[in-house]
């Protein structure tokens, strides 16, 4: 007969508190709730990172869709201009005019 040898796996067994306790209230006003849950650049985590259920994830998603629209949260990171600015190495192969100042 076989021996065989069952090995536990070792991953590590830490409680974390919950994202949302119970006497949060998903709200777009309520800022520092909804910024835990928006990436550097802007976007928005998914369930999976977040660690939400369905509900709260689409609650999320409407608050922070009704505070870019009332002007609390920007719809993209300002401070990460870098990728929209055009450099004049790309401007000059697609043929733009670059101004002189």
């Amino acid at each position: 007969m076989e021996k065989r040898s069952f090995r536990k796996s070792k991953r590590s067994f830490r409680r974390r508190l919950p994202p949302i306790q119970s006497g949060d209230r998903i709200d777009y006003r309520n800022m520092s709730l909804i910024s835990r849950f928006i990436s550097e650049q802007g976007k928005l985590l998914s369930r999976r990172v977040n660690r939400l259920t369905l509900k709260q994830q689409r609650l999320i998603t409407i608050a922070i869709k009704q505070a870019r629209i009332l002007s609390l949260l920007p719809f993209i990171n300002i401070n990460n201009d870098k990728q929209f600015e055009r450099s004049e190495s790309t401007a000059k192969a697609n043929g733009l005019r670059i101004r002189n100042k």
